[in-house]
Order: structure tokens, then sequence, then C-alpha cells
């Protein structure tokens, strides 16, 4: 099985939700852990980026944050994580998330979340970014943004051969193997970007 080094993980920074988004965000960062597999993420200490970093620190994993200096300027940064990427603005700071990263994971989260995923999205369906992109969909959080994509894919905005580009799981402590089970994807996409 092919060795899962290092990941990034998308995630929220609200404190104001259930608390099944932190167990399972809990739940993920000690499958990373257990694998051996070193977490990358916003750098916040809010939320389920706190969670994240706080479950990867009580476990004795690696994290790292990436943020950029305004967000540290204001306090925004998780204090006890001791490796950090400071960024000059947020554009650099997606295009440092997916540098040497196996894969990215998709958590529950808000419009950032959001954004970073369909950037991740695009960039893969032009073959810029060839790793597995999974989005946990806990409890059909993500149902109504797959319904889009599906019918993107219906009326014919992408194709049915972009469908591999993301993959769904259910189960935040099936990380790995959702991983795992992710199509391959390759440079060449760039050759079929265009429906």
């Amino acid at each position: 099985m092919q060795r899962i080094k290092k990941v990034c993980v998308y995630c929220a920074s609200s404190n104001k939700i259930e608390s099944k988004y932190f167990e399972a965000t809990e739940t993920v960062a000690r499958a990373l852990v257990k694998n051996n597999t070193t977490v990358v993420y916003g750098g916040g200490a809010n939320g389920l980026m706190g969670a994240l970093a706080d479950t990867v620190l009580e476990e004795k994993g690696r994290i790292i944050g990436i943020m950029p200096h305004f967000m540290k300027e204001v306090e925004f940064h998780h204090k006890d994580v001791n490796e950090f990427i400071f960024t000059a603005d947020m554009h650099e700071r997606k295009k440092q998330f997916m540098v040497g990263v196996d894969a990215l994971i998709t958590l529950p989260g808000g419009c950032g979340t959001f954004e970073e995923l369909m950037e991740a999205i695009t960039l893969k369906r032009l073959g810029i970014f060839t790793k597995p992109i999974l989005i946990l969909n806990l409890d059909g959080y993500y149902d109504d943004l797959l319904r889009m994509l599906d019918k993107a894919i219906e009326e014919g905005f992408l194709s049915e051969k972009h469908r591999p580009i993301w993959t769904v799981f259910t189960d935040p402590a099936k990380v790995i193997e959702a991983i795992m089970g992710s199509t391959p994807w390759s440079s060449d996409a760039i050759n079929f970007a265009q429906v």
C-alpha cells in the first residue's frame, strides 16, 4: 500500500457548530496520526481547525500551519503549533497548501473551505494538481454541493470524465482508506478539461 506521508485538511474556524463536527475532526486527526501522516492546515486555533491541531498535538503527530501574516497579527494562529509557514496573502496560502501533499481532505466548513475545495477541483480538472481530493460528507453536510456538481455534469458544464476528481466519504475513521481508494489522476487531464 502506498504511504500517505502528508495531507492538507481544509476545515472551519467557527466555534458555533454542532459537537458532531468536532468529534469527526478529532477522529480524522487520530487516523492521520496513527498512519504517521503529517497534517497541513490553515493554522487557526478556533473551530475545527483548533480541534484538528489540538488532537494531532495530543496524539504526538506532526502538524504544519499555513497562514497569511495579517491573520497572525490579529492572533488567529494556534500558539502550540510550532511549525508555521506565514505567507504574504491568501492566494499564496492556498498554493502552499498543495505543496508536497499526497491528498487534500475537505471537512465541513464555510465559504473559505468551499473556496479552497473548488479551486482544488478546478486545478485538478486542468491537470495542475493530481492528488486525491476527499470530501467528508458527514450527515449530508455536502449533499447540496454534490448535487450542484452533479447538475454541472448533467447540464454539460463538466464532463462525466470529471466525476473522479473528488472522492466522497462519510466515515471519518476511514479517511486513509478513502484516500487509497481514490481514482488515480494525471496531468494529461488538461486534454479533456474542456467539455
